[in-house]
C-alpha cells in the first residue's frame, strides 16, 4: 500500500509542477486574442487602401485617357471607328499623303481585302496609277507634269525610290508627297520584285485605282493620257510578255528546285514593265505559293523581274494576258542593258519613228499602234523632248 502511495504522491506532485497557475493562464489567451484583433484590423485596413486606389485609378485612367503603352505599341494599325462617325468615304477616300508606318507585311495584308460585290454603292471613276520605280529624282518631272495637267481624276502616282532619298516637289506638283515608304533594292534580285509588289500594294489602296502601269525614271510617255487611258481601258488584255523561251537566257534559267509549285514547260519570261489590271494586281501581292520559290532559286544570272510575274500570271490567267508590254525598249545593241538615248538622239524624225513598223494585236485585231511608252533617256534629252512633246506626242 505505501508503495501505491507513493507512486501516487509523485504522480500528483508532477501534476503539480506541470500545471500552470488559473490567473497565467488567462493572461496568455487575452494577449493572443488581442494580437488576432491587431492582425485583422491592419489586414482590413491593407485591403480598403487597396480597393480604394484601384478605384482612383480606373477612373484617372478614363478622365486622362491613358492608354497601356505595351498595347499602344504593339501595332501601327488605327481603328477608323475610334475617329468619330463611320461613313462610307471614310473607306473610299484615298489618303492625300502616301507615307504610312506600316509594314510590308501589314501593307499586303492590308491591300489584299477587297469587296466582293461588283456593283458600286457610289459613283466610281477607275483611275490608271503610274507606278515609278526609281533610284530617287524624276529627270523627267516637267513632261510628265505637262502629260498629266488638265486630266485630273483619272490618274493616281505612286514612286518608289531609295529609303534614304527625300523629294523636293512643291506642293503644286503631281508628284508632291507621292513617295511610298521604300527598301532598298538591288538590280536582278527579288528586293526589285519586293519593290514592285510594295507600289502594285500603295496604289490598291485606293479603291478607284484599276489599271496598273510599271515605269521607270528613264521612261517618257508616246502619247497624251487621253490616248492612253481610252487605250488601257478598251483592252480586254493585260499587257504583260509571259514567252516561253528557248536558250539560256529563257528555259536555261530554270532550276528544277523549283518543282512541284513550278514545271520547266509553265516557265516564262516578259518585260519588267507592265500593265495590269486590279484582278491581276491583287493576284501579285497576295501570292505565298510561288514567291519563296523564285526568292530562292532565281538568282543571277537568273534575273527574277522578267520571270516571277510572267510565270504565276500565266499559270493562273494565261487568258489574261496580250503577251506583250507596252514599253518600247531598244535591246538592238545587245549586253544586260538596252541602249540609252541623250540630247543628240531626240529629234522630230527619231520620235516619229520611235516605236517601229512592227504591227502587234489589239483586242485580237492587227493595230499599229503597240507602244506607249519608251525608254531608256538619259537626263539631257529632257530638253528637246519639252520642244517637241507638243506636236509630236500631243501633249
Amino acid at each position: 500500500m505505501k508503495v501505491i502511495d507513493m507512486e501516487e504522491g509523485v504522480k500528483d506532485n508532477n501534476a503539480a509542477v506541470a500545471s500552470p497557475p488559473a490567473h497565467k493562464s488567462r493572461n496568455t489567451n487575452q494577449s493572443r486574442a488581442l494580437v488576432s484583433i491587431r492582425l485583422l484590423q491592419v489586414l482590413l485596413l491593407f485591403l480598403v487602401l487597396t480597393l480604394g486606389i484601384s478605384v482612383v485609378s480606373i477612373h484617372m485612367i478614363k478622365f486622362f485617357k491613358i492608354q497601356d503603352p505595351v498595347a499602344s505599341s504593339s501595332t501601327t494599325l488605327v481603328s477608323m471607328y475610334d475617329r468619330g462617325d463611320v461613313t462610307l468615304e471614310s473607306f473610299i477616300r484615298p489618303p492625300s499623303n502616301v507615307r504610312h508606318s506600316m509594314s510590308d507585311g501589314e501593307l499586303l495584308w492590308r491591300a489584299s481585302m477587297e469587296p466582293k460585290r461588283r456593283d458600286y454603292p457610289f459613283k466610281r471613276v477607275p483611275k490608271l496609277a503610274f507606278m515609278f520605280l526609281t533610284k530617287g529624282p524624276l529627270p523627267f518631272a516637267p513632261l510628265w507634269e505637262m502629260f498629266f495637267k488638265g486630266h485630273e481624276g483619272l490618274y493616281s502616282i505612286y514612286v518608289h525610290a531609295l529609303p534614304d532619298y527625300r523629294s523636293d516637289f512643291d506642293r503644286l506638283s503631281v508628284f508632291y508627297r507621292r513617295y511610298i515608304p521604300s527598301q532598298a533594292v538591288a538590280w536582278g534580285e527579288m528586293s526589285m520584285c519586293e519593290a514592285e509588289r510594295r507600289l502594285l500594294a500603295n496604289a490598291l489602296l485606293d479603291i478607284s485605282n484599276e489599271w496598273f502601269v510599271l515605269l521607270s525614271e528613264s521612261c517618257i510617255p508616246l502619247r497624251g493620257l487621253g490616248f492612253i487611258y481610252g487605250y488601257v481601258s478598251g483592252s480586254r488584255y493585260s499587257f504583260m510578255g509571259c514567252a516561253d523561251e528557248e536558250g539560256p537566257d529563257g528555259r536555261g534559267r530554270y532550276r528544277n528546285g523549283m518543282e512541284p509549285e513550278i514545271t520547266l514547260s509553265q516557265w516564262r519570261k516578259g518585260s519588267q514593265w507592265f500593265e495590269i489590271n486590279r484582278k491581276l494586281a491583287l493576284e501579285i501581292i497576295q501570292d505565298t505559293t510561288y514567291y519563296p520559290k523564285f526568292k530562292e532559286f532565281c538568282k543571277p544570272p537568273c534575273y527574277v523581274d522578267e520571270h516571277y510575274f510572267p510565270t504565276m500570271l500565266s499559270m493562273k490567267h494565261r487568258i489574261f494576258l496580250a503577251n506583250r508590254t507596252l514599253t518600247w525598249t531598244d535591246w538592238s545593241r545587245g549586253g544586260a542593258h538596252p541602249a540609252t538615248f541623250g540630247k543628240a538622239d531626240v529629234t522630230e524624225t527619231f520620235l516619229k519613228n520611235l516605236p517601229g513598223a512592227k504591227p502587234c494585236f489589239y483586242n485580237d485585231q492587227r493595230s499599229p499602234v503597240c507602244y506607249l511608252f519608251a525608254r531608256k533617256f538619259s537626263p539631257s534629252a529632257l530638253e528637246p523632248l519639252l520642244e517637241l512633246a507638243p506636236k509630236i506626242l500631243g501633249l
